[in-house]
């Protein structure tokens, strides 16, 4: 791989981990259309398990102040009974709850999620399915839910949403902002949730990931490897500041109109012969 590819890779990797677009769909056609397909797999999941780290680390320290808000919280609710009517104490619980979903279905699925989900039809279809999905409950959604009125049944809603995101094409944070809405939370508060929610579940699998295959990263990478792990965090960092900013007015409807366009494309791609699946 060389500078250029990674660079690429790594910016692709920033736009689409926090939009509703699907990032490992995106990345794995990006892949495909710079012709890494061939290269070795071990060596490209280590660059790609690399550069979400950058992507970690942006939302991270983008909710950096909200973490250690309901970090204290919950710690002090376990500690101290009188302090759990605190709304933060039972957003901890949630977001943990709201986390097993993913995690069961990732240990229990794990074969199938790493062999015949990684096709780019099933992310072709995913991409297509779930836009429109998106595309419904974000017209037809009462959005007039705030984000202290969560409750446990919703926050299971959310982690199954979640969890539907092991599939390419779904999108971790398209899932769980369509679960939002449905739901009848705001955009705003429904994205800013998901973000929220993602990071156990992200955190957890992109340092085992990376755990796993660093070693498979080639010696004569690191360099470009670094590089595009800081170009990843840079603009996931600022995908997530421009979002949140954006849904004060806007709505998802370009993101739906995009993972339509792009599906289809690949649907028509893949059935032509012009890519390989």
């Amino acid at each position: 791989m060389n500078f250029f590819d990674a660079v690429i890779l790594g910016i692709v990797q920033g736009l689409t981990e926090f939009l509703p677009v699907s990032s490992s769909a995106h990345v794995q056609i990006a892949e495909t259309l710079l012709g890494l397909q061939n290269s070795s797999k071990a060596a490209l999941t280590a660059f790609i398990a690399t550069i979400q780290l950058g992507t970690e680390a942006a939302v991270l320290l983008y909710f950096w102040r909200d973490i250690i808000r309901i970090v204290a919280a919950w710690g002090t609710g376990l500690a101290n009974r009188t302090k759990r009517s605190n709304h933060d104490y039972k957003l901890g619980w949630l977001v943990i709850i709201g986390s097993i979903p993913v995690v069961i279905v990732g240990l229990v699925f794990q074969k199938v999620i790493e062999n015949q989900l990684r096709s780019l039809w099933v992310a072709a279809i995913a991409l297509v399915v779930f836009g429109i999905a998106l595309g419904l409950v974000d017209r037809l959604g009462a959005k007039n839910r705030d984000l202290n009125q969560l409750t446990l049944s919703h926050g299971l809603l959310y982690g199954l949403g979640q969890a539907l995101a092991v599939i390419p094409g779904v999108s971790r944070s398209g899932a769980t902002i369509s679960v939002g809405l449905a739901l009848g939370y705001t955009r705003k508060v429904a994205t800013r949730y998901s973000f929220l929610l993602a990071i156990p579940a992200v955190l957890a699998s992109g340092l085992l990931e990376f755990a796993k295959s660093v070693s498979d990263l080639p010696q004569g990478e690191l360099a470009t490897t670094a590089v595009a792990t800081i170009v990843s965090f840079v603009v996931g960092y600022s995908v997530i500041a421009g979002l949140l900013r954006y849904l004060d007015r806007g709505s998802y409807q370009p993101f739906v109109i995009w993972r339509v366009l792009v599906g289809a494309s690949l649907i028509v791609a893949l059935a032509s012969g012009v890519i390989a699946s």
